[in-house]
Parts: structure tokens; C-alpha cells; sequence
């Protein structure tokens, strides 16, 4: 049986028992994770007065390895541990150097390796020395349909809800940078009127500028039921303000959107929950849409579907399209599905 990544809520879980590892080897293409771990230790396991003399932190850039080991070798100053932080450490060549320290790490320190962008070569001896001295974390990016679930749940610690429509709005806008998102997830924690816990379309439309009835998420909708004047109303919208609202992202939502239906195709039994485990949706209710738009758009459709969708994306790049704005192209594409 493949043994179980430990998560970001692990490694959390474990920091705030006290529960400290000689060594934390946090790498891969999310940095979201990999801060929130690294901010976590700086934070929290030395007081004030102990950061003064047992907080080190350097930049892969400006040091070799040797110089991160000898930091890691020293002891702390009354203080029972030290913390030492490498950022930007792919920046750090020989990083497999490391395996020297490895073979008796001190447990007064704690060790803290930033790897941006990119991983280790988990097959070579390195990773399963990390891994048997202290922890290897890969932080992944996270899927599109991931998001809401995201949502969800950062909300939820915070102790607020949010309205399904609401974090749909959200997930389109902001995609899938995840500091971004919790940024501006901040952003409406603090406008939230007093005594509210709960946020609604109203409140993302007037506090992170994107329109509760002219968005992505609203033109899906649309095309779902096949509203052929509520899509037009939208792309109209969508041509008048092209900053908040650029085709890029509508197509590739879009596109996001109709493949997943063609999966869907697929999933052994057509239920909200059947649908849902097929395209790794984490809850149900994501499913609706799809079941939705199965009942309007058989499976050779939705093939000529993303089709149109690419071909369009080449069109709004210039490719054999001497003259059609992002709007034209849009408004035709949209035909194209909608007949």
C-alpha cells in the first residue's frame, strides 16, 4: 500500500501540539502551503525575546549549503530551540549536500527549507532522507474544482459562510492563486457588517468589484439552461468593462467547464454523488450543473463544443483572425454552443 503524503493540516496539527521535526523540506508549485508552514514556525515556536539571538533566516540565493549546515549545527542561546529558515532554497545548488547533516540533525534545531516551484527528485536518496529525519511536503497547486471547497473551509475557520453562489463568483474571478484568494477572502472578512457571519453575492459585487449577474459563473449558468438572451446580456456586459472580465479567463472557465462534462459522460452512475467522485468534486451540489447541462447537450455536442472553445482561443490571439474584437468573438462562440 503507497504510503499517505502528509498535508499542510498534519504538519499544522503537529506544530501546535508542540510535536517539532528536525527538519521541514517544504517544496512544490504552490507557494500558499509552503508560507503558511514556514510563517507558522517563525511565528510561533520562539518568543520575542528568543527570535533575537535563534531566529536565522537566509535566501538560497545568497548562500551555498555548507553555510545553511553550519547554521543548522549551532546551538541555541537560552532558548531550547533554534529556528533556522531557508527561502528561495531551489536557488541552493548541491542541495543533495545536505544528506551529511541529515545522518545526525540536532534536535535543539529546527530546520526549515523552502523549495518554491518545483520539487525534489523524490527517486533519489535525498527525499527518503528527509522524509526518515524529519518531513518532505510537496504543496500542490490546486484544481479549479478544488476551489469552492477552499472556500469553504477558510471561511468556515473564520467562523463565517458563505452562499454557494457567492464562492462560485469567487473561485471564477480569483482562479486558482491561492494568496491571492485568501487575500481578498481577508478583504471580505473585514467589510462584512457587524454581527454578519454570512457572505452573499451582494457583498462580493460591492467589495471585490465582480457583478453578481454579469460573471462567468452566471454565463455558465446560462448556457446550462440555455438562455439565449441572459448569455447575450452577459457578453455585452463583458465587452463594455474587458478589465474585469477578460476573455482568457472566460474561455478557459468555459473550457474547464465542457471537458469536465465530457468526463462526465463517463462516471458509472449519473447521480449528483456518482458525477461529483468522477471529477473529484468535494461536494455534491457542484454536480448539479453538470447533470443539468447532460439533459441539453448530448456527448458528440459537447465534443464540437471544446472544439469551438480552442478554436476561439486561437482566434483571440490573433491566430487567422485579421479583425474580430473579444466581444465578436465571444458572441459568436456563444452561438455556436447555444445552436
Amino acid at each position: 500500500m503507497a504510503k499517505q503524503e502528509i498535508t499542510c493540516d498534519d504538519i499544522l496539527k503537529e506544530l501546535r501540539a508542540k510535536q517539532y521535526r528536525p527538519v521541514y523540506y517544504l517544496m512544490g508549485e504552490e507557494p500558499y502551503y509552503i508560507d503558511l508552514i514556514a510563517d507558522y514556525i517563525t511565528n510561533n515556536i520562539l518568543t520575542e525575546t528568543e527570535k533575537e539571538f535563534n531566529l536565522t533566516v537566509v535566501y538560497g540565493a545568497d548562500v551555498d549549503i555548507a553555510t545553511v549546515i553550519n547554521a543548522a549545527k549551532r546551538y541555541p542561546m537560552m532558548s531550547e530551540h533554534q529556528v533556522v529558515v531557508v527561502k528561495e532554497a531551489q536557488n541552493i545548488r548541491n542541495m543533495e549536500e545536505l544528506s551529511y547533516y541529515l545522518q545526525k540533525p540536532l534536535l535543539s534545531t529546527i530546520l526549515v527549507i523552502c523549495h518554491k516551484h518545483g520539487v525534489l527528485d523524490r527517486r533519489k536518496k535525498l527525499a527518503a532522507e528527509i522524509e526518515k529525519a524529519g518531513v518532505l511536503f510537496e504543496s500542490k497547486k490546486v484544481k479549479d474544482a478544488q476551489l469552492p471547497a477552499f472556500i469553504t473551509s477558510y471561511m468556515k475557520r473564520k467562523g463565517i459562510d458563505v452562499e454557494p453562489k457567492a464562492t462560485a463568483m469567487l473561485a471564477d474571478c480569483v482562479g486558482t492563486d491561492l494568496s491571492r484568494l485568501t487575500g481578498e477572502l481577508e478583504k471580505l472578512i473585514i467589510t462584512l457588517p457587524k454581527g454578519h457571519t454570512r457572505v452573499t453575492p451582494e457583498q462580493i459585487e460591492k467589495n471585490i468589484g465582480i457583478s453578481k449577474d454579469y460573471n462567468n459563473f452566471e454565463l455558465r449558468s446560462a448556457l446550462v439552461e440555455k438562455d439565449v438572451l441572459k448569455a447575450n446580456k452577459i457578453i455585452k456586459y463583458f465587452e463594455e468593462n474587458p478589465k474585469t472580465n477578460p476573455i482568457q479567463m472566460t474561455l478557459s472557465l468555459l473550457f474547464g467547464f465542457f471537458s469536465n462534462l465530457m468526463l462526465a459522460y463517463y462516471a458509472p452512475e449519473k447521480s449528483e454523488q456518482g458525477i461529483a467522485s468522477m471529477l473529484g468534486l468535494r461536494t455534491p451540489w457542484q454536480a448539479k450543473d453538470y447533470l443539468a447541462a447532460m439533459r441539453r447537450y448530448n456527448g458528440v455536442k459537447t465534443m464540437q463544443i471544446i472544439g469551438e472553445i480552442r478554436y476561439a482561443d486561437a482566434k483571440s490571439k490573433g491566430v487567422g483572425n485579421p479583425s474580430l474584437s473579444d466581444g465578436d468573438i465571444l458572441r459568436e462562440l456563444v452561438f455556436k454552443i447555444l445552436h
